[in-house]
C-alpha cells in the first residue's frame, strides 16, 4: 500500500486564534504594488541596520520601492548619536537623522540648559529633528535616562521645545497606544492578538489615551513655532474624528501614519475620507523592520482598492499582528503625492 497522509481536522473548538492563517478565497480583482506610484520620503524609521551589509541591503530595498530618503529616529544623543552619524555617513544623501534628548537632571532644579546644549551639539553633528520621544502613560521614557513623571507639556520642557523651534527641528512624539491595549483582554477585544503583547489594561497609575492627547494639545498650543509630529495617527486610529479636530485646531501639529496600516485598512471608506480630508497634515512612514514585502504591503493598502486580503511575510507570519482581513484605501493621486513626499518637502524641508 502507498503512503497515506493523515489529515487532522481542525474545529472551531480546537483552533487557537494564534494559529489562524486564513487565506481569502474571494475571486475579486487584486493588485500588488511593489513600487510606489510617486517618489517617497519615509519620515519614520529607526536604526534597523547594524552592519554595513544590512545597510546596503536597506538602500537596495529603498531603490526598488522608490523610497528616496528615510528619516531615522535614532532616539539617542551623545556618543551614541555620533556613532549613528558615522554609521549612516556612507549614504548621507539617503538618510536623515533625528536625535534624542538628554533628560539628565530633569528631576532637579535647573533642568533645561544642559539638554539644550546637547541638542545644539547634535544639531551641529547633523541632527535635523528630535525623536522619537515617547510616553506610554508614566512620562517621557524613550531616551536614556528616562524622564518618568515629566510629560510633554511640563514647564521643564519649555526651554527645550523652544530651542527646537529656534533650530527648526521637528519633534516626533509617540503618545499612548491604540485603544485595544487599554481594553479588557477577553473575547470582546477584536485587537487581542496584537494588544495582548503590549497590554496596558493591567497597569495602574498610567494615563489613558484621552489624557495623553490633552497633554499633547497643551504642549502644541504653548509652542506654536515648534513643529510636532504625532506618530501613528497619534494612536487615534479608532477615533480619527478626534485627531482631525486636533489637526484643524493646531497649525503646527502633524501626524505620520507609520505602523498603523492594518488598523486603518479595516475601515477603508472612513480611513480614505479622513486621509483625503487631512492630506496636507499627514506623512508617510513605516516604523517596521526592513523585511521582504514590507514596503509593498504599505503601498498596496494606500494605492489599491483590493478587498479582503491578508499579508504574510516569507515565513508565513502575519506582516501585521491582527487576525482581520485588510482593504485598500485607493487614495487619489494628489493625496498620494502629498503623503509620500510633498508634505515632508514643504514642512520638514526634506528635498528629493
Amino acid at each position: 500500500m502507498g503512503d497515506e497522509t493523515s489529515i487532522v481536522e481542525i474545529t472551531p473548538n480546537t483552533l487557537l486564534l494564534n494559529d489562524f492563517r486564513p487565506r481569502s478565497i474571494y475571486n475579486v480583482p487584486r493588485k500588488t504594488v511593489e513600487r510606489a506610484k510617486y517618489p517617497v520620503i519615509d519620515v519614520h524609521s529607526h536604526i534597523f541596520a547594524r552592519s554595513e551589509r544590512q545597510l546596503d541591503e536597506w538602500v537596495h530595498k529603498m531603490d526598488v520601492a522608490a523610497i528616496q530618503k528615510t528619516v531615522v529616529l535614532t532616539m539617542v544623543h551623545g556618543k551614541e548619536f555620533d556613532d549613528a552619524v558615522r554609521f549612516f555617513s556612507k549614504y548621507r544623501d539617503r538618510f536623515i537623522l533625528y536625535c534624542g534628548l538628554d533628560y539628565t537632571g530633569y528631576d532637579k532644579p535647573g533642568f533645561g540648559p544642559g539638554a539644550v546644549k546637547e541638542l545644539k551639539r547634535c544639531f551641529e553633528q547633523g541632527a535635523t529633528g528630535v525623536g522619537e520621544l515617547g510616553d506610554k502613560g508614566r512620562g517621557l521614557f524613550y531616551d536614556n535616562p528616562p524622564a518618568l513623571g515629566m510629560f510633554i507639556d511640563d514647564s521643564r520642557m519649555d526651554t527645550v521645545l523652544g530651542a527646537c523651534a529656534e533650530l527648526a527641528m521637528p519633534v516626533n512624539i509617540h503618545v499612548g497606544e491604540p485603544q485595544w491595549f487599554y481594553e479588557r483582554m477577553d473575547n470582546t477585544n477584536d485587537g487581542l492578538m496584537n494588544a495582548y503583547n503590549w497590554r496596558l489594561d493591567n497597569q495602574d497609575g498610567i494615563l489613558k489615551l484621552d489624557q495623553h492627547l490633552e497633554h499633547l494639545g497643551r504642549a502644541v498650543a504653548k509652542h506654536p513655532k515648534t513643529i510636532f509630529i504625532a506618530c501613528h495617527f497619534a494612536n487615534q486610529v479608532t477615533d480619527l474624528e478626534r485627531l482631525g479636530k486636533m489637526l484643524d485646531r493646531y497649525p503646527n501639529l502633524y501626524s505620520d501614519i507609520s505602523a498603523r496600516f492594518s488598523e486603518v485598512a479595516t475601515i477603508p471608506r472612513f480611513g480614505e475620507a479622513f486621509i483625503e480630508k487631512h492630506s496636507d497634515k499627514l506623512f508617510y512612514g513605516t516604523d517596521m523592520e526592513i523585511k521582504e514585502h514590507m514596503y509593498e504591503a504599505t503601498f498596496t493598502i494606500l494605492e489599491t482598492r483590493n478587498e479582503h486580503f491578508y499579508v504574510y511575510n516569507t515565513d508565513h507570519i502575519r506582516e501585521f499582528n491582527y487576525h482581520w482581513p485588510l482593504y485598500g484605501l485607493g487614495l487619489s493621486d494628489e493625496t498620494l503625492k502629498r503623503l509620500y513626499s510633498a508634505n515632508a518637502s514643504r514642512i520638514l524641508s526634506i528635498i528629493i
